[in-house]
């Protein structure tokens, strides 16, 4: 195991006469020794570009990886000790299972016995311990890719797994299961483990901590926490979360008070948030479904009477089994709101009030960056 640092970019076009295709913006990061990672984005962002780098597959156009302070970048996979995992399963047919687990170790000169121990371990943790004598060309697709999983994780000694979208080819049934498990195994054998993938969901389960990527950059890195409430872009607010986060454009008025998406809101953000949305215009404010609170004003259509609320008409509601999605519209602007199952929605067309400013509210500046989070001020108007 090892700890890995980054400080580098790539361009695959590095010709300083040309302009440069760069995969991978600047970016220094560390992947400590014995944490679990996930490299999250959509497709073309830059994750396989990382990964590969570190594995050694391809070296970096600039700057360094470093292996526990020792520089690696010249270095092959094998000179790193590193284990990868394809999307496809890696593996020979002709071979039982049992020495497919075995064939990493049996290449470095493992003795039996500790092979046969740490063969038997892997498949009780990947569920494959029935299966040890069948030969691989008779198994499944999902049985293959567990095997490939088995091959990465039977060594003790690498400096990193790496697993390139892993659960491609796995029934989606059994994804959850697969998922929970690599978590497990995680904790109990302490590996440094390095997951690309675009699902979210893969992520959030699998990863102690997530990089969430987009077009070569890592925008943040952080807990599936801080990444649903704190993103610090706007892409981690949109692309994490089902839906993704609402923004709506706002603008500070005299007093400290707000207008967002056209209309004056009820209550005041704190002297510090206040502060820095003044050194920051134009700017959006971003807020979650789940945290967006709905309340039914009636046809008259009122001004809403609750602090942090501007008013809309409802659009659409959606019954997704676990949770209704309602989607309002608020002038020419589209916000969506998650309710209960439990609770009873709006109807289509019915006018609302959608409490859009409370403890969870951030805002966000004209580069997409976070400006501040709403610590909402005056509890006295029922904000904090």
């Amino acid at each position: 195991m090892a700890r890995i640092d980054l400080d580098l970019a790539h361009a695959y076009r590095p010709d300083p006469k040309e302009d440069a295709d760069y995969a991978l913006l600047p970016l220094k990061m560390s992947f400590e020794d014995g944490g679990a990672y996930a490299l999250l984005g959509p497709s073309g962002c830059g994750k396989t570009t990382m990964l590969n780098i570190v594995s050694g597959l391809l070296r970096p156009s600039h700057g360094t990886v470093r292996f526990d302070g020792r520089d690696v970048t010249a270095l092959t996979p094998q000179q790193r000790n590193i284990a990868q995992v394809f999307q496809f399963p890696v593996i020979y047919d002709t071979m039982t299972v049992a020495e497919n687990l075995a064939f990493p170790l049996r290449n470095r000169g493992v003795p039996a016995d500790r092979i046969k121990a740490r063969v038997g371990r892997i498949a009780e943790m990947l569920e494959l311990n029935g299966q040890l004598n069948q030969r691989a060309a008779g198994l499944s697709a999902d049985a293959k890719q567990k095997i490939s999983l088995g091959r990465g994780l039977v060594r003790e000694d690498v400096s990193a797994v790496l697993f390139d979208e892993p659960l491609t080819v796995i029934d989606p049934h059994l994804k959850w299961q697969l998922r929970r498990k690599l978590k497990q195994i995680h904790q109990e054998l302490k590996l440094t483990l390095v997951y690309v993938t675009h699902d979210q969901v893969e992520a959030l389960t699998f990863a102690d901590r997530i990089v969430v990527m987009t077009r070569g950059r890592a925008v943040q890195v952080g807990t599936a926490g801080e990444l649903f409430e704190r993103p610090s872009h706007r892409f981690v607010g949109h692309f994490i979360g089902s839906p993704g986060m609402n923004f709506l454009p706002a603008a500070l008025e005299e007093g400290g008070g707000l207008s967002v998406a056209g209309q004056p809101v009820a209550g005041a953000v704190d002297a510090v948030t206040g502060a820095a949305l003044s050194r920051a215009e134009p700017f959006a404010l971003g807020i979650r479904p789940e945290y967006v609170e709905l309340e039914d004003i009636g046809e008259g259509g009122a001004s809403p009477a609750r602090p942090g609320t501007i008013t809309g008409t409802v659009a659409q509601v959606q019954d997704i089994g676990t949770y209704w999605l309602v989607t309002a519209q608020a002038g020419p602007h589209t916000l969506k709101a998650r309710l209960s199952a439990h609770a009873r929605p709006p109807a289509p067309g019915a006018s609302i009030a959608l409490r859009v400013l409370n403890p969870h509210t951030c805002f966000y500046g004209a580069d997409e960056q976070l400006i501040a989070a709403a610590t909402v001020a005056a509890a006295q108007e029922g904000l904090a």
